[in-house]
């Protein structure tokens, strides 16, 4: 008895790169934002690069602290998004093809994001961490850095509502 052959690498990063481009075009505020996802993995990390659109206070210049918001709790959800769909999509179940119509994305009950430092004008990364994740419910950590890793900008808290499979 033989295995089967597995996929060429290619394609499984091919596959793995349209599922998370579906994912993430299915949101325009992404887009608006400018916020970028980089796959390493099973692994995202955000970027969001500088814009003077997203300057709230032109005297230091600082981010906004909405934007700086928004970019955290895009994080949140996208990887919330991307952990539920894994299996479905690296099991064939889910064609990214199709777009993120088939993807519900989960819903924010709350969201708390602590401002550490201004943020800085240029780009912003984020990565998030899943903490729990249910049938219902889920908690995701967020974290926020521009040129230093261990020196955050902000971090936040979110818990969302899970949508039915």
């Amino acid at each position: 008895m033989s295995r089967p052959k597995p996929e060429p690498v290619q394609v499984v990063k091919q596959r793995r790169d349209a599922a998370l481009r579906a994912l993430v075009s299915g949101v325009p505020y992404i887009g608006f934002l400018g916020i970028q996802f980089d796959r390493r993995g099973d692994e995202l990390t955000a970027t969001m690069p500088f814009d003077e659109k997203l300057i709230g206070n032109p005297f230091l210049p600082a981010l906004h602290g909405g934007a700086t918001a928004a970019f955290l709790e895009v994080t949140a959800i996208v990887e919330l998004a991307w952990a539920t769909w894994w299996e479905d999509i690296e099991g064939g179940r889910i064609d990214p093809e199709a777009g993120a119509g088939q993807l519900r994305m989960p819903k924010t009950i709350d969201f708390t994001v602590d401002y550490l430092r201004s943020g800085l004008p240029r780009d912003a990364y984020a990565r998030a961490r899943v903490n729990r994740s249910g049938r219902r419910y889920a908690s995701v950590h967020v974290e926020g850095w521009q040129d230093n890793r261990t020196r955050l900008f902000a971090q936040a808290t979110g818990h969302f509502l899970m949508p039915e499979r």
